[in-house]
């Protein structure tokens, strides 16, 4: 089973960036090459990358965690080893790659989900990470539904507003905040009543598949709120070829910055849309870039933060985040953001507000 991991590792393909400094940097994406908000992702590591002038490769793991865990062993324990592993805790991966990387002399950065509190009790603290960013996934699944609920027209009385939960992994920290999220809002509106909540592990085609029994098992659904774009995708495809018409007859939500999510707010399939996250890799970089260079991030707001990046994009924001993507740095002036040499006030401008200037 191990060989053919390693044989799919030396299959998939890698994005390089150039290597015009030293300091090397491999990221360990979870999702595939298919899914849109993964891809754009990569790009915006990329960006930062090429202004920065760092050594980026990125593999991905398909959705596979035992690839993950095998590509983390062929990079930390294997001649070529990079500078910098950055990588998500997800489906709790990191307690293993922590293990191996002991030893290795590679620097640790998570991105997007980081140890839990119980395995950062059980593992302590680590000379070799270097630290941690994550986004406000609890309250980016808040935000949603109570958008969701806001568009809604008041509830007929004695008749509750139906509604739809699509979920990722249950193993996954980013699906379980979400959710947790979306149940306080939930409990601040007891004129809505969620009919089901299903996992689906993230990925179009499952939620396609569930949606499809779910439409008929509910008909009066007139709120779906997604985790993400793919499910919600998928849950807007069943919707359709039921007879509904996504925007008018359910309002459909997602959390995604990537094109084809900008453009289904733009055509109002998606009713509400929360992104912002994409740019974490990147933001990373800049921080690593710094740490490099001898510059102490606990002075700058701490090793390991949480950042609102999860916020409500509206139409007019979503035009302007799809012509900034259009563009190969995507206006950004990454060296800029440095706090190299800045008084200790400073605190990185990780926000969507950086890349709309």
């Amino acid at each position: 089973m191990l060989k053919f991991f390693y044989t799919f590792l030396l299959m998939l393909g890698t994005v390089y960036g150039p290597a015009a400094r030293a300091e090397s940097v491999l990221f360990l994406s979870p999702g595939t090459t298919q899914e849109a908000f993964w891809v754009n992702y990569a790009q915006f590591m990329q960006a930062a990358a090429k202004d920065l002038g760092i050594d980026l490769k990125i593999l991905y793991a398909q959705r596979m965690p035992e690839l993950t865990v095998a590509q983390a062993r062929l990079a930390l324990q294997g001649p070529d080893r990079p500078d910098y592993l950055v990588f998500a805790n997800e489906q709790y991966v990191a307690p293993q790659i922590l293990r191996l990387a002991q030893g290795s002399g590679v620097k640790l950065f998570m991105v997007n989900a980081s140890l839990t509190a119980n395995q950062q009790s059980l593992l302590g603290a680590r000379a070799d990470q270097v630290g941690s960013l994550v986004p406000n996934d609890e309250e980016g699944g808040y935000l949603m539904l109570k958008e969701l609920i806001r568009q809604h027209p008041p509830a007929v009385p004695g008749q509750p507003i139906e509604l739809l939960a699509f979920s990722g992994l249950k193993i996954t920290p980013s699906a379980q905040l979400r959710e947790q999220g979306m149940m306080r809002a939930l409990a601040e509106h007891p004129e809505v009543r969620l009919r089901q909540l299903v996992y689906s592990g993230w990925t179009r085609d499952r939620a396609y598949e569930q949606a499809k029994l779910l439409f008929r098992r509910y008909p009066r659904i007139s709120l779906v709120w997604s985790a993400n774009d793919e499910m919600a995708f998928g849950a807007m495809q069943a919707f359709v070829e039921s007879g509904g018409k996504p925007g008018k007859d359910a309002l459909f939500s997602a959390i995604s910055a990537a094109p084809v999510a900008l453009q289904a707010m733009i055509d109002g399939r998606l009713s509400v849309l929360l992104g912002g996250h994409f740019t974490l890799g990147g933001w990373a970089l800049v921080q690593l870039h710094d740490y490099d260079r001898g510059v102490d991030l606990d002075q700058y707001g701490g090793r390991d933060r949480q950042i609102p990046l999860l916020q409500l994009i509206d139409k007019a924001q979503a035009k302007r985040m799809l012509a900034m993507g259009a563009t190969p740095d995507y206006g950004v002036d990454f060296r800029q953001l440095s706090a190299k040499g800045r008084p200790a006030s400073y605190r990185y401008p990780f926000s969507l507000q950086t890349l709309m200037r």
